[in-house]
């Protein structure tokens, strides 16, 4: 089992390079084999869950070319089976999206109930809904979604609560389907962008996509492409938080800085300077942070995925603060973790209660999840001594050579497979 193990208490100073967007790549790459014609992406992140994403397409039968780390072309005329594996659904949630292409494209499709991290339920009925509602008979048995449709029929539907997930797969499947589809209460996230740009570029009919009324055309068939996803707001924020924490400069480049206003008003508010350039946002921290309160909401809102990573930082701020989760229920598995640093958190129902401390010191713990394995990191890189973080293949889920690229801003960091190696850090920096 590999590990990272930090030495903490150097500022970061320098400039980081931002991947593409996991989640957008990851409907992108579902969404690409809707056409029977060689499709490119570029700028894919090159991670786990990607990886598992592009072998489940090849299950299916779809041809897929890695031109390079960050690039592929799909071709989706040889896909003969209808059924994902539930090899890949239990590695990845996002397999799901593979049930609204497959729908949108051949009116049919099975794929295995999801997996994904455990950060609280998150059930699929909204996306069964959709499917209802365009004409599909919709069946759960055996541990399968079925779906299956003679055609696809344009209807209006209204999502009880916003869902990326259920926008994303309606979506897809409503490109393909006769006549007009509206959705309404539409996730705005910068990714249901990128997936409507993206079908579009196909020649699908999306508009309103960042609203919260999408509208639909649906078309016959659609075409080759060849498109860029969108860089990782989720990334990029975690590098700014890493800054802070460490009360460092650091350039985060390949951005789109409206993706991060939430991110960086918090910054803002705890006493951080943040500058903002056309592709790139500058953090910088001097002094020790401010309290402040933050509450997890759907895009525009501060991003559930950033809030393990605000906790950390307000860990070590001045007074005392609140994090209120609103969209996963067990997002604060990694306070128990946090606490053997130091962090005074309390947890009542589905808020954090933070009293600021003066620093974290080094222990070793273990990343319950993606974010939270990341906001682990960000606590070692602040905390006195050394912090070992067990679990990393979480981590590995959704970002692209982490260690390299927190080294590369003078963070003390390795990754580590074995107790000796360990050690051998330890002698090192010590």
């Amino acid at each position: 089992m590999e590990q990272y193990v930090i030495k903490g208490g150097t500022p970061l100073v320098g400039e980081v390079e931002i991947g593409g967007a996991k989640n957008a790549a990851l409907a992108i790459l579902a969404a690409s084999i809707m056409t029977d014609e060689t499709v490119t992406i570029e700028n894919l992140p090159d991670v786990r869950d990607i990886n598992v994403m592009l072998h489940a397409i090849e299950g299916i039968g779809a041809i897929v070319d890695r031109i390079d780390a960050h690039t592929v072309k799909i071709n989706g005329s040889t896909i003969s089976g209808m059924l994902v594996d539930y090899e890949y659904i239990k590695k990845i949630r996002a397999s799901y999206y593979l049930l609204g292409a497959l729908l949108g494209k051949y009116k049919k499709a099975q794929v295995a109930l999801p997996g994904g991290c455990d950060i609280g339920s998150r059930p699929i009925d909204l996306h069964l809904k959709g499917f209802r509602a365009l004409g599909a008979e919709v069946d759960i048995s055996h541990g399968l979604i079925s779906a299956a449709a003679e055609h696809l029929e344009g209807t209006h539907i209204y999502l009880d609560k916003v869902s990326v997930g259920a926008t994303i797969n309606i979506m897809m499947a409503a490109a393909m389907a006769d006549g007009k589809t509206i959705i309404e209460n539409a996730a705005k996230e910068p990714h249901v962008v990128d997936v409507a740009n993206f079908l579009n570029s196909m020649g699908a009919g999306i508009r309103g996509a960042g609203t919260d009324v999408i509208r639909i055309v649906g078309v016959e068939k659609l075409h080759k492409t060849q498109y860029t996803v969108i860089p990782d707001q989720i990334e990029a924020g975690t590098f700014m938080f890493a800054a802070a924490a460490t009360k460092g400069d650091v350039m985060v480049k390949n951005v789109i800085p409206k993706h991060l206003e939430a991110t960086t008003a918090k910054l803002l508010e705890v006493g951080c300077e943040v500058e903002e350039f056309d592709d790139a946002v500058r953090v910088v921290c001097s002094k020790r942070m401010r309290h402040t309160q933050v509450t997890t909401l759907p895009y525009p809102g501060f991003p559930t995925d950033m809030q393990p990573q605000m906790s950390v930082i307000l860990g070590i701020a001045e007074g005392t603060s609140t994090v209120t989760e609103s969209i996963f229920e067990n997002r604060f598995r990694y306070v128990d973790e946090l606490t053997r640093m130091g962090a005074d958190i309390k947890v009542e129902s589905n808020i954090a209660i933070i009293a600021g401390v003066e620093r974290y010191t080094g222990a070793r713990v273990s990343a319950p999840d993606l974010r939270a394995g990341a906001a682990l990191v960000i606590a070692g890189l602040a905390a006195d001594g050394i912090t070992v973080v067990d679990d990393i293949y979480y981590i590995e889920r959704g970002y692209e050579h982490f260690e390299e690229k927190l080294a590369s801003l003078g963070a003390q960091i390795e990754k580590v497979s074995s107790e000796k190696e360990i050690q051998k850090f330890t002698l090192k920096v010590s």
